[in-house]
């Protein structure tokens, strides 16, 4: 399936200069949503994933689907403040500044084989950043799942460690 095709651009979102890559037409897609979690699930399900997590927000909404018809939990990575429970957090580098992300201090033990799932590969901070956290936590990042990656970004240099796989590339 082109799943390319299932993707609408917004020029300057959210601002001037910006190609966003709206998956919204994706997702509205019946056919098209389940073909790309199917086919990320396939990648999947032979690598023994005990938890699915997903960064805020459109990670939640690809790794949800995946975690659920591989049978394995699903665990949220948030903005700071988002979560109720004690959390561990790490801050990363931005372009001007730094941002950080949380996850719940108990929602990875020691061994727990990962993997992360979102819809974007940009630059690389928020899934580098989550699985730094993960990994603090004691679990094992088995793979990294994305819809879409933007290769112009060469986000994959800073995630050589990992196994990353992208549905579509551009």
């Amino acid at each position: 399936m082109d799943l390319k095709s299932k993707i609408r651009d917004i020029m300057d979102f959210p601002k001037e200069g910006i190609d966003f890559k709206d998956i919204t037409t994706l997702l509205k897609d019946g056919e098209a949503f389940k073909y790309a979690v199917d086919t990320m699930v396939e990648d999947l399900k032979s690598k023994d994933i005990d938890v699915v997590v997903g960064p805020e927000a459109r990670g939640f909404l690809m790794g949800t689907p995946v975690a659920y018809a591989l049978g394995a939990g699903f665990v949220p990575i948030r903005k700071p403040g988002k979560l109720p429970g004690e959390t561990e957090s790490y801050e990363y580098g931005l372009e001007y500044g730094t941002d950080t992300l949380e996850i719940h201090k108990d929602a990875i033990n020691k061994g727990t084989r990962v993997a992360i799932v979102d819809d974007l590969l940009a630059t690389g901070g928020t899934i580098e950043a989550s699985a730094k956290l993960i990994e603090k936590l004691g679990g094992e990042v088995v793979s990294i799942q994305f819809l879409i990656e933007l290769e112009f970004l060469n986000a994959r240099e800073k995630l050589t460690k990992y196994d990353v796989k992208s549905l579509i590339k551009y």
